[in-house]
């Protein structure tokens, strides 16, 4: 099969993931006043089944390649964490557009930690385009006093900080040959086992309607985290990852449509510009690389 074939299902199925993890916005602000702990519960529970499902149709093991057990943990942990930011952010934020889009300064902080624990060269416009992004979420966060949203935008911050110290982990995992469906399982596995507690002994009680859009919060995430493994399969990361910045578009799409006419302000605009114009710059800068190391 030629590269531009793979090229374009890969594409694909990373704005498959965008629309999936927009989905998965959405119905986590329709589900209403159910506590933060409980939606994420939901949000692993049907990944959990679903990479089981697919462990088994593959005749594949469940357990961690050699050396793999403690970076498992580590990127559990982490993007327990994340997951935890982004929906608190994604719950209490007026603009579901302002939480995707901190959610991703991921890319950038996986080339930071890449850096700091993996030992990988971080180039001068790499760095540029770290600090650009990050002033640009601060267009988006607007750190005064005055912004009533402060707390939860800076835990959206510090969620999309996580979930790149996640993606750390599972490229570290990925070059060590690790099987990408048994860490889906692992993660989803582990998230529920911490969650699950709280769910046993603080339920919240839910009308029907909110069991069905917790039900669907699962399946959009799980549906997220197929798409973009598959995606990249088909094709590397510097031709494809500039397309996953279309989940923000798709958000605050679904945000005016179906959340009450949301509209982000004009500071979040500018925000939204700055780091997706760093996101654009690096996958240019990042494909003319692939391309010339693959002339």
């Amino acid at each position: 099969m030629s590269n531009k074939s793979n090229r374009t299902k890969g594409i694909l199925c990373i704005l498959l993931s965008a629309f999936c993890f927009s989905a998965m916005s959405s119905f986590i602000n329709l589900s209403g006043n159910v506590p933060v702990t409980q939606k994420v519960f939901f949000r692993n529970l049907i990944a959990l089944f679903i990479a089981a499902a697919a462990l088994v149709k593959n005749k594949e093991k469940f357990r961690p390649a050699k050396g793999c057990l403690k970076y498992h943990i580590i990127r559990s942990s982490v993007g327990l964490a994340g997951v935890f930011g982004n929906f608190y952010a994604t719950t209490k934020m007026a603009s579901t557009a302002d939480a995707a889009i901190l959610n991703k300064m991921s890319p950038f902080f996986t080339l930071l930690f890449s850096a700091l624990f993996l030992k990988e060269k971080v180039k001068p416009r790499q760095a540029v385009a770290i600090i650009i992004a990050f002033i640009g979420a601060m267009f988006v966060i607007k750190p005064t006093m005055s912004n009533v949203e402060l707390f939860p935008s800076m835990l959206g911050f510090i969620g999309g900080m996580c979930a790149g110290g996640a993606y750390t982990c599972v490229r570290h995992m990925g070059n060590k040959g690790e099987n990408g469906r048994f860490t889906v399982f692992f993660f989803s596995l582990f998230s529920c086992v911490v969650t699950a507690p709280y769910f046993i002994f603080n339920f919240h009680p839910m009308t029907t309607q909110q069991w069905i859009y917790l039900l669907l919060v699962g399946v959009s995430a799980a549906g997220g985290q197929f798409s973009i493994t598959a995606a990249y399969t088909f094709a590397p990361s510097s031709e494809i990852s500039i397309y996953d910045y279309s989940n923000v578009v798709f958000t605050a799409i679904s945000g005016y449509f179906f959340l009450g006419g949301q509209v982000p302000d004009l500071w979040s605009f500018a925000g939204y510009f700055i780091i997706c114009a760093m996101a654009v710059w690096m996958f240019l800068y990042n494909n003319k690389e692939y391309r010339l190391k693959k002339s």
